[in-house]
């Protein structure tokens, strides 16, 4: 990680992709006044900005309306890729048996489990844990259904949801083991375990995201806050930590930002604006 930002390798950025849960939203989930200004800026300085998220695609339609993002953004961890009006460009989903033993592994450590699929949010309790947060983030309601078994041939993710912090660690690495070859496991958040298809992560979505906007990849940051991140920080040209993200993070990071309530994305993209003007 760096504290001084490569004026020459800011220069040639000419697409920045931002996560958007403890990256370009505050804690309370909505956009600084600072961080849309700064957006307009950049793309008035040639400069695009889109979104990757382990969100379903209804979690980003009002960050993109409000932004003013044009072309493809990521929902999923880069799974699926769709226009910011909506339309779908490529959408990627766990294999039936895959989520189906992800399902039974959660279920087994006794973490409620949560699913995605045909554009709902399946829980099993209407009182579902962090279920106000998601509701804020997904743009959703939750669907209650006991089985979710009909849906397994149709998963974009299964989410498992604890406050017990270990034990996600701990089914993130059992999980990992049991599907690594054929899913991607991390933790979006330090409570919230993802299980996407394998190219549903956010280094492949990055690459895609860079395609869809005809940028090359030496071409692209990446900013976020957590080990979902780590692997579109590595792949982009210049990867961006959030001031709070973990130090794992941050050493994954060519550059650290202030946090995302100290309006990071704003200041980094400010930077790069600068490097273009010198």
């Amino acid at each position: 990680m760096a504290d001084a930002l490569d004026p020459a390798k800011a220069r040639a950025i000419r697409l920045v992709i931002c996560d958007i849960d403890g990256t370009i939203v505050r804690d309370d989930k909505t956009l600084s006044d600072a961080t849309v200004a700064a957006v307009a800026r950049a793309r008035e300085a040639g400069i695009a900005v889109t979104l990757i998220s382990a969100r379903p695609a209804s979690g980003l339609g009002r960050i993109v309306g409000d932004l003013g993002i044009e072309g493809a953004v990521g929902a999923f961890n880069g799974g699926t890729l769709f226009e910011a009006g909506g339309d779908v460009i490529e959408a990627h989903r766990l294999a039936p048996g895959d989520a189906r033993r992800a399902v039974e592994a959660l279920d087994g450590a006794g973490v409620p489990v949560w699913v995605f699929a045909d554009g709902l949010w399946l829980a099993r309790s209407e009182d579902a844990l962090h279920g106000d947060r998601e509701r804020k983030a997904a743009q959703l309601d939750p669907t209650i259904v006991q089985d979710f078994s009909p849906w397994f041939d149709r998963t974009d993710k299964v989410v498992g949801v604890s406050d017990d912090h270990p034990l996600v660690e701990r089914m993130e690495r059992e999980i990992g083991d049991l599907l690594g070859e054929t899913a991607n496991v991390v933790r979006s958040q330090l409570y919230f375990l993802d299980v996407t298809a394998k190219v549903a992560n956010k280094g492949d979505g990055a690459a895609f995201l860079a395609k869809a906007h005809g940028v090359p990849l030496e071409e692209t940051a990446a900013v976020g806050d957590m080990p979902n991140d780590i692997p579109m920080l590595r792949r982009a040209a210049l990867g961006v930590a959030m001031g709070q993200g973990s130090e794992a993070v941050r050493r994954a990071a060519g550059y650290v930002t202030a946090s995302n309530e100290e309006d990071g994305v704003a200041k980094f993209l400010d930077r790069l604006v600068e490097a273009r003007r010198s």
